[in-house]
């Protein structure tokens, strides 16, 4: 096997390898191009996350569903760019959200200079994929158009939180399908569609990303507890610290609600608490860590990591269909 890309994808076939690489070599090129302004700061600022690396997940689905058409087709590139654009985007609006400090190993842009030149750069690159989007054609806008609609409801949702006789856990996993899910599951409708694949396959590989996706955020949350900075690329418990609920929390809050011991309770009481104290973050951050609640998250992951790979059944047996129920096993293995 070889692994492929950031993601650390494993694939066993050399085809599918040197497109998958030459596919994502061509889309960090995007990116760079696409990040050039005719002002120094504003270049500077827009490719400081793009230069810091990442994942590339989305692009990575992009090349491995383009592969059940002409992976080599014009709008594979270009549509693999504009979502990796529209993602990094968020990430500067969220740091500002969550007052983060680090993003993938560096310092996020509102620490190294500030709020509004965050949320600024962010514009700069959802504008940015919007122009390269324009050449993809009126199908591509839309999608793109209602996804973008998807993640932004999805962040109300997240901040007004569960109404009164809401689930929280499907009030958050609904979050999170359009925070996260709709964005990954244009990837792999992009991938297909500018490939040329057939209707039925961009259907299928639509609801793979959206699958995926989820269970994609589902193991962040699991590493935002379970991880050390160097694993994750951002500093541990910082959802705890800025009071995020993430999937972990809201499993003990059930058990908690249902009958839990004292010391359920007792860890409830503690992430109710002020968290931007050091010594009660880190104590919180250790009773989640020998909790079961992480391992219920776990569980979680897996099922919806499952689903994705049940949703490829009707796809013909090629090595892309392999390297995507692959991703599938990748994304749990980082959930620990």
């Amino acid at each position: 096997m070889t692994v492929v890309g950031p993601f650390g994808l494993s694939v066993r076939d050399h085809a599918l390898e040197t497109d998958v690489q030459a596919g994502l070599a061509a889309v960090e090129e995007g990116l760079i191009e696409a990040t050039k302004s005719g002002v120094p700061f504003i270049t500077e600022a827009a490719q400081h996350l793009v230069r810091a690396g990442g994942k590339r997940f989305r692009p990575l689905l992009v090349m491995l569903a383009a592969q059940f058409g002409d992976p080599h087709a014009p709008g594979v590139v270009p549509s693999a760019v504009v979502v990796e654009l529209t993602h990094l985007a968020t990430l500067y609006h969220d740091d500002v959200m969550d007052e983060a400090n680090v993003r993938r190993g560096v310092p996020s842009a509102n620490a190294r200079w500030d709020n509004s030149v965050a949320v600024l750069t962010g514009d700069f690159l959802f504008a940015r994929a919007s122009h390269i989007l324009a050449d993809l054609g009126p199908e591509a806008v839309r999608i793109q158009a209602e996804a973008f609609e998807r993640l932004v409801t999805g962040q109300i949702l997240e901040t007004a939180g569960p109404q009164e006789g809401d689930d929280p856990i499907a009030h958050y996993l609904d979050v999170i399908a359009g925070k996260t899910g709709s964005l990954i599951a244009v990837a792999g409708r992009f991938g297909a569609m500018m490939s040329g694949a057939d209707e039925n396959v961009v259907d299928i590989l639509t609801q793979y990303g959206e699958r995926i996706g989820t269970a994609f955020q589902l193991a962040d949350d699991v590493l935002d507890i379970a991880s050390d900075s160097h694993e994750s690329g951002k500093t541990p418990g910082t959802d705890l610290r800025e009071g995020i609920v993430t999937l972990p929390v809201l499993r003990l809050r059930a058990r908690a609600a249902c009958g839990g011991s004292p010391e359920d309770l007792a860890l409830c009481a503690l992430l109710d608490g002020d968290l931007t104290d050091d010594a009660r973050h880190a104590e919180a951050l250790a009773g989640l860590r020998a909790h079961p609640a992480l391992e219920e998250a776990r569980r979680d992951t897996i099922r919806y990591a499952d689903e994705a790979r049940n949703a490829l059944a009707p796809l013909p047996d090629c090595a892309a269909k392999e390297a995507l129920s692959y991703l599938c096993d990748s994304v749990v293995h980082r959930a620990g």
